[in-house]
């Protein structure tokens, strides 16, 4: 293990999170929510109870875990949905000349972000708080993948596409702003429609929710593509999706802009997002949501996650919810009825 890696695993979960809020005020805000989120994303706390196992494969399979947790497969993209994620070469580049170099026994890791933020921003030619977030994912990355892996990917990254083809202060408007309801949409209610932007590792799109619908259910009605080709959790459209009760977790996603547009988390959304171990935030419109209990009234920017699961006992010591969980019921269910229908053709 190289020494660098080494002393960035003496810090635990609690200890990233406080770094990564004590930087926030120095990224720059296109990237200030994605960083938060992309730690929610790729917990470190389920990594640590899943190098620890005994059976690590048993033990996914009781978390129900579903899609692609691992960072190893993922470096060079994870951080995709970051303005940031297009000077991640040169973040790495930095990254891998400390780690060689060092030479201490401790690291702050505010600090350590920033100097290779700094260094990397020189680099690109932009200011260092576009580089902040993810540079501080990057050490995180590190952590997670171990050195040799780190080394060996590319670090490349594909062109921007999209919203963040723009730039950062232009994303930030557009992520703040509606979209016109005509010359007399301060009359209308019923029929108002907003537009939810959404992103995942690889791509990005667009659907139309009306007013004071869930994100979940808009989601469902946009059938513009085949979905479950793209990613098999897939089942209705590009939020996965296995209940509508928050039940099962599968909806998860974060939140980029426009949090302050979703309604505000209800307590059986708080019990089940901690019974998941999902670590959304204790604020009424935090930046971690259940697609199917967050309803909009507005434009809003989401990022889909790679995966899905229930860990939140076993590796967060959290109650478990009263509830029962509904992970694979909903798509056991579709699955009979398309069996059914098969033998019946």
């Amino acid at each position: 293990m190289n020494e660098y890696e080494k002393c960035l695993g003496n810090f635990d979960e609690k200890q990233w999170l406080a770094a990564v809020d004590l930087l926030a005020p120095a990224i720059h805000e296109v990237d200030r929510d994605a960083t938060a989120i992309w730690f929610r994303f790729f917990p470190l706390g389920l990594h640590q109870f899943l190098a620890k196992a005994d059976d690590r494969a048993k033990e996914i399979q009781k978390f129900v875990i579903q899609g692609d947790y691992d960072l190893t497969d993922q470096i060079d993209v994870s951080h995709s949905f970051l303005y940031g994620h297009r000077y991640w070469k040169d973040v790495k580049t930095e990254i891998k000349h400390r780690a060689e170099a060092f030479a201490g026994d401790s690291i702050d890791i505010a600090a350590e972000a920033r100097s290779i933020a700094a260094a990397a921003s020189k680099a690109a030619g932009v200011g260092e708080s576009l580089l902040i977030g993810v540079a501080v994912i990057g050490l995180m990355t590190l952590v997670q993948v171990g050195w040799e892996e780190f080394k060996r990917s590319p670090g490349t990254t594909g062109t921007p596409h999209g919203m963040l083809a723009k730039s950062p202060d232009q994303i930030v408007f557009e992520r703040a702003k509606d979209d016109s309801q005509g010359l007399f949409g301060f009359l209308r209610t019923v029929d108002r429609q907003f537009t939810v932007n959404w992103q995942d590792a690889r791509s990005s799109g667009r659907f139309r929710i009306k007013n004071d619908a869930d994100l979940a259910t808009a989601s469902a009605l946009d059938q513009t593509q085949n979905w479950r080709s793209k990613d098999e959790r897939c089942w209705e459209g590009v939020v996965p999706v296995e209940c509508r009760s928050a039940a099962c977790g599968t909806c998860w996603v974060g939140v980029v802009g426009g949090r302050e547009k979703l309604s505000d988390v209800q307590s059986l959304e708080r019990k089940q997002m901690k019974v998941f171990g999902y670590n959304q935030p204790d604020e009424q419109k935090p930046f971690l949501r259940l697609a199917c209990q967050a309803k909009a009234s507005g434009n809003v920017a989401i990022v889909i996650p790679p995966w899905n699961g229930v860990f939140g006992r076993k590796v967060y010591g959290v109650e478990e919810s009263k509830l029962e969980p509904a992970t694979t019921s909903a798509r056991k269910l579709r699955e009979t009825l398309a069996s059914v229908a098969g033998k019946n053709d």
